[in-house]
């Protein structure tokens, strides 16, 4: 699949990562998802709620029935605590990897491509659906 084709086609993103502090990346990519019509996941061990929104501390502490939805997994942690990651995403059951700028892991991307995952390595999502939208 292409990234718009990603992003055309799933709606469901889990942010892990995702932060209160304004002058974070990922807290100004969720406000944008959110705006831009995704439904939105948020994983924070630190943190109650985003954006109103109630965060979990990893992917497999959200609720089973909502957990099912996740489509894409935005990675938004230092490359060492991406194989973790991969391998809840896997085992949530997510359609595509999402690793944002600056961040790639070539063994968890193989990882999750032999599981049939879609990855994205080294892109912004927002700035990715921003140019797809034009």
């Amino acid at each position: 699949m292409t990234i718009k084709e990603i992003l055309e086609s799933f709606k469901h993103v889990a942010v892990v990562g995702v932060s209160k502090k304004r002058e974070r990346p990922s807290h100004s990519v969720t406000k944008y998802l959110i705006h831009a019509g995704y439904t939105i996941y948020p994983v924070n061990p630190n943190l109650d709620k985003v954006f109103g929104i109630k965060c979990y501390p990893s992917l497999l502490d959200i609720p089973a029935d909502l957990r099912r939805n996740i489509e894409i997994v935005d990675i938004f942690r230092k490359p060492a605590d991406v194989g973790p990651i991969v391998d809840q995403a896997i085992e949530i059951g997510a359609r595509v990897i999402w690793m944002q700028l600056g961040i790639t892991h070539e063994e968890a991307a193989r990882k999750a491509c032999e599981a049939g995952l879609e990855v994205v390595q080294n892109h912004c999502i927002a700035v990715e659906h921003n140019t797809t939208q034009t």
